[in-house]
């Protein structure tokens, strides 16, 4: 009975010894076959049915699996979890594929198909690929791709990105690629986009390989040879490109209404970066794919990311922000706390009813005191950021948007990080009226513009500023920020430790060493220079 499964794996290029590699078995079209076989075994009905092995009918348990081709799922130890079966006959009425149901050790969200075989290639190469099916692991990795896992029965999500972070040990930098394989089908390009939006969780670079005929590997590799499969693996492409090509390839790009309408969906998807230096180099490259002008698709990128009901320098209109004027502020703003205006009060606006209340977290962060040093380091390293760009430098790529936790600041830190799109690096600003008008035009509005003109006409702390200072004043403010992350990973671990969730644990209790030790230099850095 078993030829049926022998011969499906014959025309796919699988020799029995590859089957017996990856322990493919077949299940008989029986509807109690295993059920009574593991009956004689001495287990139980309830414990073949809590394996997942058999599913509850009207008049009892019968086989969950029958007449079709099985694969064994392991977890990352080697130890069996679950099983995916292939349906071979055409009286199967049920799915193609069929897996075993959430079990106390199946959870389909969490684990990965040839994670065992895979695991210590992936360490070694600082690489994963993720293919679509079982067929495609064994295809890839008897071409030599011996880093292949799949997804079984699921989407790709984050639960298996944290399966493929303790094997890149990714902590949070560019350690080692992870290449998805799609099929060039429309459900295909659907799926990279939804690994797109996973893919921001992801700190290792991410990559798309579809082949353009559309073949998975096994279909490649049966057409082609080994050699095609490695070859594809080896023109992959950045996910977020592929992404954005998707997008384009909905529209004639020859026609002037098709270009303007790519640029519309585009820029959104370029927008969605989490990572802003990527940004502008990816709005550059798709003026280049339109055939437009760099300035007017960086503004519409701009437009989209951060500047709600700013009218983009384009002269693209998009939904305004509500605001009336600098001493009236929406419901979601904020009031500066250094600023001689802020009294504590909502200047009411008659114009409507959204800009007479205050949020709660507004309300308190105008009560904080304007000597509070944690806010003097945020507004000093602002103030030098635009009086003094070159001295911040590079220096300027390794601060996080957190590190500004007062809303004023950390949109002026914003319109900056969008204003140096012109420059690509603080230490290239050699015209700083040019740099303050640049920042004050990607400012979302006219009380973050009020800001950033306080801060310009500010003096220093000091009267020579220099590079020791500066680096000094930076060093402070990313220890700062190091700090409260190590805080809430502290509370996290706290959370953690009345569960069972182990590995979770030691991720988090690694992740806080790592950021132990970054705070600590940062701390040496800032006293050694001050």
């Amino acid at each position: 009975e078993a030829e049926t499964g022998r011969t499906f794996l014959t025309e796919r290029g699988f020799e029995p010894a590859a089957a017996a590699d990856f322990g493919v078995g077949y299940a008989p079209k029986g509807w109690d076959k295993l059920t009574t076989f593991l009956r004689a075994k001495g287990f139980n009905d309830q414990e073949i049915l809590a394996a997942g092995l058999v599913a509850q009918g009207e008049r009892g348990i019968y086989d969950r699996f029958r007449g079709r081709l099985v694969w064994p799922i392991r977890d990352a130890s080697g130890d069996v979890v679950g099983f995916g079966a292939r349906k071979l006959y055409d009286d199967d009425q049920g799915p193609k594929y069929l897996n075993t149901p959430e079990t106390s050790i199946y959870k389909k969200s969490q684990v990965l198909y040839g994670i065992d075989l895979a695991r210590r290639e992936i360490a070694k190469q600082q690489q994963a690929v993720v293919v679509e099916g079982y067929t495609d692991v064994m295809a890839a990795h008897l071409s030599g791709v011996t880093t292949a896992v799949a997804t079984c029965g699921t989407a790709f999500g984050s639960d298996h990105i944290q399966v493929l972070r303790r094997l890149l040990m990714d902590q949070h930098q560019f350690q080692g690629h992870v290449i998805f394989t799609f099929d060039g089908d429309a459900a295909g390009q659907k799926a990279s986009l939804r690994a797109f939006d996973e893919d921001q969780k992801f700190v290792a670079q991410t990559f798309v390989a579809v082949e353009p005929s559309g073949m998975d590997p096994c279909e490649l590799r049966v057409a082609r040879g080994p050699e095609a499969v490695r070859e594809l693996i080896d023109r992959r492409v950045p996910l977020f490109e592929f992404a954005i090509k998707a997008t384009l390839r909905q529209f004639d790009l020859d026609r002037a209404e098709g270009r303007i309408g790519a640029l519309r969906e585009a820029a959104p998807v370029i927008a969605r970066i989490r990572d802003e230096a990527l940004r502008p180099e990816y709005a550059r490259l798709l003026s280049g794919w339109l055939g437009m002008e760099p300035r007017e698709v960086l503004a519409a990128v701009a437009a989209v990311s951060g500047a709600k009901g700013a009218r983009s320098q384009s002269g693209a209109q998009v939904p305004k922000r509500n605001f009336t004027s600098p001493g009236s502020i929406r419901t979601e703003s904020w009031t500066d706390p250094h600023s001689p205006e802020t009294d504590g009060r909502m200047q009411s606006d008659s114009g409507g009813d959204s800009a007479g209340r205050w949020s709660a977290d507004v309300e308190a962060l105008t009560r904080h005191n304007p000597r509070d040093p944690i806010l003097q380091v945020q507004r000093s390293a602002l103030r030098c950021i635009l009086q003094a760009p070159v001295l911040v430098g590079a220096t300027f790529d390794a601060i996080e948007t957190t590190a500004f936790t007062f809303p004023a600041y950390r949109e002026v830190f914003t319109a900056c990080t969008k204003a140096l799109t012109e420059w690509g690096d603080l230490g290239q600003i050699t015209d700083e009226p040019a740099w303050i008008a640049a920042v004050l035009a990607s400012c979302p509005d006219d009380i973050v513009r009020r800001v950033v003109m306080e801060l310009t006409v500010e003096p220093m702390p000091i009267d020579a500023v220099d590079d020791r200072y500066v680096d000094s004043l930076l060093a402070r403010l990313r220890e700062v920020d190091a700090g409260r992350r190590i805080e809430e990973l502290r509370g996290q671990l706290q959370r953690l430790e009345g569960t069972d969730d182990v590995q979770k644990s030691a991720d988090v209790f690694r992740e806080l060493l790592d950021l132990e030790n970054k705070r600590r230099a940062l701390g040496d850095q800032a006293r050694g220079e001050l």
